[in-house]
């Protein structure tokens, strides 16, 4: 990653003055990084390790930009390498951050959250219709339509990365009956016209400007298709819990600003084929958190199971559910939603881990939990920068001390140590449904290395299991929580 942070100051500071910022959470082959000039004008600097997708997006952007949809401008082209571009910076408000009150109150969204959603289902019919004439199938990455071949492999993700995964006996005969059947009805023609398909079309990949007016990213894997996608991937994202009601009001949304392109539609019929769409969708998010959690081992992704088998459950209960024509994955998913094992957990019997930093002149933290406490780490082994004079009134969370125990190395080694005991730890109680476990460093003073260890391991576990962490670093009187990480 450094080396491509490096290419991108070369490449674009001749133009752009200044320390690039660099942009955390964007894709996993992509890094963004605002530029500024001196006048203050930002852009922002791309580098994709994927030049075909580069490629799509840059081309895609100025199609919808000549159709003035609401994408981000690209600012000349492509580097010569095919790996660097230049795009409109947005600014910093995502609609998922914009709405993310309504979802802490657990799908109960204000007027004010609810008027975004409206505004951003609005616009999707013109991405989709005006975005689709013209639209170029060599622009296109990796492929050009939506069709057999793409639904085939997302329900084999499905298959191979999840079910078979979570369930011992698995019919692949029968499971392969109901894969056929729901292909061909996902790629009927007959109910409306195709036009652009997003792909993924969701709240992380919509900006807002100041005035709430959203604006669509990362569609570079965009292709021609048939519009319920879209519609089923933004409404039924199973971290969000929309209510059905809220989702009513907007397929009426998106139905009043589609009826210019496609005319009045047989609203039962479209909700029949939404729900082709929306099991679909369901499916391949399961397939992403399988390969994610069981296979790539980042536990965190199996705590997003739950949420996803309850929208299942949604479906079960649908009188008008379109899984009764599909017999035998009616079956795998009654048995799922029976299964303990992928019940969603009520609220306060999540995990949370508990991280301390103390002095042992002190004495080792309480456990209030009534556990017995957890692992107690001893960081007096290591150099102390507490011993000279310019660390002494300084903590573990001051970069000269940080600096000096990372430059020394002995701290490095000793939490290399430690973390593999913690993700070994942390995964085990995620798998099996545990609530609580603590960790606690001591040292002399519970000043520097102790506060430093506890910092570090804390956001090493937030960062890669998603869990809550409760930091505490007693002798300074400082307290933080790392909320949850929610998967979409």
């Amino acid at each position: 990653m450094k080396t491509e942070i490096e290419q991108i100051r070369r490449t674009y500071l001749s133009w752009y003055k200044g320390e690039p910022e660099l942009i955390t959470g964007s894709g996993s082959n992509r890094i963004y990084m605002r530029l500024t000039d001196d006048e203050g004008n930002t852009l922002i600097g791309v580098y994709g390790s994927c030049v075909a997708e580069n490629k799509a997006f840059v081309e895609m952007s100025r199609h919808f930009a000549s159709k003035a949809l609401p994408v981000p401008r690209v600012i000349g082209a492509l580097s010569t390498d095919g790996h660097f571009y230049l795009q409109e910076d947005l600014g910093t408000r995502a609609l998922y951050d914009a709405i993310a009150e309504g979802r802490k109150r657990g799908g109960n969204y204000s007027e004010a959250e609810e008027a975004l959603l409206h505004r951003t289902i609005a616009q999707l019919p013109r991405m989709q219709f005006l975005g689709g004439e013209g639209l170029q199938g060599e622009w296109c990455y990796p492929k050009a339509e939506f069709d057999r071949q793409g639904v085939l492999f997302d329900l084999n993700y499905f298959k191979y990365c999840f079910l078979k995964a979570a369930v011992d006996d698995v019919d692949e005969l029968a499971l392969d009956n109901d894969f056929n059947h729901l292909t061909e009805a996902l790629l009927r023609r007959d109910e409306l016209p195709w036009g652009f398909l997003y792909r993924d079309f969701q709240a992380r990949n919509v900006m807002l400007t100041p005035d709430g007016e959203p604006r669509f990213i990362d569609f570079q894997g965009g292709r021609r298709g048939p519009l319920f996608y879209d519609l089923a991937s933004f409404l039924w994202q199973a971290a969000a819990r929309y209510p059905q009601a809220l989702r009513e009001r907007l397929i009426d949304t998106y139905l009043e600003h589609a009826t210019p392109f496609i005319g009045k539609v047989d609203r039962e019929r479209f909700d029949k084929q939404l729900r082709m769409f929306v099991l679909f969708r369901l499916m391949q998010v399961l397939g992403a958190y399988g390969f994610r959690g069981y296979f790539e081992k980042k536990a965190h992704f199996l705590t997003s199971i739950p949420p996803a088998i309850e929208s299942i459950k949604t479906l079960l209960e649908d009188e008008n559910s379109v899984i009764k024509n599909f017999p035998y994955l009616k079956e795998i998913f009654s048995s799922l939603c029976r299964n303990p094992r992928f019940q969603s957990r009520e609220k306060g019997k999540e995990l949370v881990v508990r991280v301390f930093s103390f002095s042992y002149k002190r004495g080792i933290p309480d456990d209030l939990s009534g556990n017995g406490g957890g692992y107690v780490f001893d960081c007096r082994s290591t150099h102390n920068p507490g011993r000279y004079e310019p660390y002494k009134k300084l903590t573990g969370l001051d970069q000269p001390v940080i600096d000096f125990l990372e430059k020394d190395g002995e701290i490095l080694t000793f939490l290399k140590s430690v973390y593999a005991l913690a993700d070994a730890h942390v995964e085990r109680y995620l798998e099996r449904g545990f609530t609580d476990l603590m960790f606690s460093f001591g040292c002399t003073g519970g000043q520097h290395r102790s506060v430093y260890s506890a910092e570090h391991l804390a956001h090493h576990l937030h960062d890669k299991y998603g869990v809550t962490v409760e930091l505490t670093h007693r002798e300074q009187g400082i307290s933080s929580i790392l909320a949850k990480n929610i998967e979409l």
